[in-house]
């Protein structure tokens, strides 16, 4: 399937992403995975309101990253400097930063085929939120493009070279 036939589709629920021409479906996520998600946003849209360095988006948003791969990471977020990239249907070409949270049916493919596309796109980072260890795998894909850089726990902060200044609490994520 092409990017033109992909844009046919009616409009979802249910949401697809298009992967090397073939097109993938998931069940909804499930609500912590969305509690999660909007924690996170919250805490990044609340730094970006403060320091105006880019924006932030969540799923579904279609990302364009090919003729055949559009994909809606959970959250994505572009920098300022790169706006130009960001259409009405989402964005066309790498964002700044993804992050998927996992989910037991989707965690191959985040992890596998869809961080390939990260990598090699030109996404600068990727995190990875896993609801099962109450971690954050942070892949820096100019440093390493195959393994994360840091992987940070549950009583630890994230930091990145993308917003300056930031600190998260991993246990403002988790908390329940």
């Amino acid at each position: 399937m092409t990017a033109a036939e992909f844009f046919l589709l009616p409009e979802g629920p249910p949401y697809f992403q298009l992967l090397d021409g073939d097109l993938y479906v998931s069940p909804s996520p499930r609500r912590y995975h969305q509690k999660l998600i909007l924690r996170l946003a919250v805490l990044l849209q609340t730094y970006l309101d403060r320091t105006l360095l880019g924006e932030i988006y969540v799923a579904p948003s279609d990302v364009i990253f090919t003729e055949d791969t559009i994909l809606n990471p959970d959250i994505y977020y572009v920098s300022r400097e790169r706006m130009g990239i960001l259409t009405d249907q989402g964005a066309e070409g790498a964002p700044d930063l993804v992050v998927e949270v996992l989910l037991p049916s989707t965690a191959k493919l985040d992890l596998g085929r869809k961080r390939e596309v990260y990598a090699e796109s030109g996404v600068k980072e990727m995190w990875v939120v896993s609801p099962k260890t109450s971690a954050v795998e942070i892949y820096r894909f100019p440093e390493n493009p195959n393994e994360p850089v840091a992987v940070i726990g549950f009583g630890s902060s994230l930091t990145s070279p993308i917003f300056p200044g930031l600190v998260l609490l991993v246990s403002d994520l988790f908390k329940d």
